[in-house]
Order: C-alpha cells, then sequence, then structure tokens
C-alpha cells in the first residue's frame, strides 16, 4: 500500500470514529437524562424540542414494525448497504468518499444502536407552527448531509464532464 492510500486510510478511518462518536455521544448524554429524570421532553425553542423517542425501523422512524422477522431483514440489508459504503469509500479517490464515510459514521451508530437497544433512540423534534418533522438523531443528520452532498458533488461532476 503507497504512502497516500495509507493517509487516506487513516484519515478516512479518524473521521468515521469521529462521526460515530458524536452521534454515541449524543445518544448517551439522552439517555443518561432519562434514566435520571425519567423522561426525556425538554422545549429548547418554538422550532425544536428535545423528545425521546425509540425508533425500530429505518431512518426518520420509516418502515418500522413490531414483527422480529421484519427487523432483522431490515437490520441484515443494513449491513450489508454498510459493506457496501464502505467498499465505495475504499475505491473512491476524491472527497466524495469522505461523504461515505459520513453516511457510513451515522449508520454504523445507528446500527449499533438496532443491535444493542432493538431500536434506535430519536430525539430530535424540529416543528413549525404545531407541524412536527420526524423525529431524529444525530447520525440521522451525518446520514442526510452526506447523501445530499454526494447528490451535489454528482451534479458538479456532470456538469464539469459535459463543459469539457
Amino acid at each position: 500500500m503507497g504512502k497516500d492510500k495509507l493517509i487516506k486510510l487513516l484519515i478516512s478511518i479518524v473521521f468515521l470514529i469521529f462521526c460515530f462518536a458524536l452521534d454515541r455521544s449524543s445518544k448517551i448524554y439522552i439517555l443518561n437524562i432519562l434514566n435520571n429524570e425519567g423522561q426525556v421532553d425538554f422545549y429548547v425553542n418554538q422550532y425544536l424540542n428535545i423528545y425521546l423517542v425509540w425508533n425500530k425501523g429505518i431512518g426518520f422512524g420509516l418502515f418500522s414494525s413490531e414483527r422480529e422477522i421484519f427487523y432483522n431483514i431490515v437490520t441484515a440489508i443494513i449491513i450489508i448497504i454498510n459493506l457496501i459504503i464502505l467498499y465505495m469509500a475504499f475505491i473512491e479517490k476524491n472527497l466524495r468518499s469522505f461523504f461515505l464515510i459520513m453516511i457510513l459514521g451515522g449508520s454504523l451508530g445507528n446500527l449499533f444502536d438496532r443491535i444493542y437497544y432493538r431500536a434506535v433512540p430519536d430525539f430530535i423534534d424540529l416543528n413549525y407552527e404545531g407541524y412536527h418533522w420526524f423525529v431524529f438523531n444525530v447520525a440521522d443528520i451525518l446520514i442526510s448531509i452526506g447523501i445530499i452532498c454526494l447528490i451535489l458533488s454528482e451534479f458538479l461532476i456532470y456538469k464539469s464532464s459535459n463543459e469539457k
């Protein structure tokens, strides 16, 4: 392995650990509040509340199910997707690999919770005039930002290839 690849690998590992740790520390903080006070329901401002819900689905509570077989199938699919993202991040040669690592860091944070707690703690509740978005967590933010950045980078690459 060349020196450049080794440096990229080390930076990627550090970034992955940072993303995972950011998500885990936020969830541990919220779960400690739950253990100390018995509930997590805080009004921050008119647009943001901290409200703990346990998500058995995927991002933003989609595809939630109480059936264990469905839960296990979704978890297996998530593991396979994570392996694909890891491979794609390794073969990518530019900034897009870090967007993939950001997605992977968030996904691994939620995967850890799915395996350890059998559900993912979501706690960020955005709302506007009584209309609430799905409750989500830091991992969901990392995944969403990574996906948005990947999409934007594809548009930029497509635009620059058309200009040539």
